[in-house]
């Protein structure tokens, strides 16, 4: 005999999740900025969160990571998760940011742009 039924558990453990997270609990996202030779991956590593959860906004050269949670896709209220916010410096090419989420980790990609790069130039005689 069951007392409790599956439809009753599956609707309150988002609920649990929920609370668990507003009073300090496991959605504790750990940022990190990996810089690479063609640019820079800024890594928010957050295990309970979703792909669905994440938002990245880019505000002239501020660049805004977000997650929230919601009960239901269609959902007008959002419990906020985390929130971050980069000032983006003028070496990095903004028009070229993307975004992926894989293994509970968000990673935002920003190359630098082609002009802040060293390059040689040849010098050629005039003829």
């Amino acid at each position: 005999m069951k007392l409790i039924s599956s439809k009753f558990i599956r609707n309150l453990a988002p609920q649990l999740n929920l609370l668990n997270t507003i009073g300090g609990g496991v959605a504790q996202a750990k940022v990190s900025i990996d810089h690479r030779p063609k640019g820079v991956i800024v890594r928010v590593a957050m295990p309970t969160g979703a792909s669905e959860s994440f938002r990245v906004v880019l505000n002239d050269r501020k660049l805004t990571v977000f997650s929230q949670f919601r009960h239901d896709v269609e959902a007008e209220m959002a419990a906020p998760l985390f929130l971050q916010t980069l000032d983006l410096p003028a070496n990095l090419n903004v028009s070229r940011i993307d975004a992926v989420h894989s293994g509970g980790e968000l990673q935002v990609r920003i190359p630098f742009n082609a002009a802040g790069q060293p390059r040689e130039i040849d010098v050629r005689e005039e003829e």
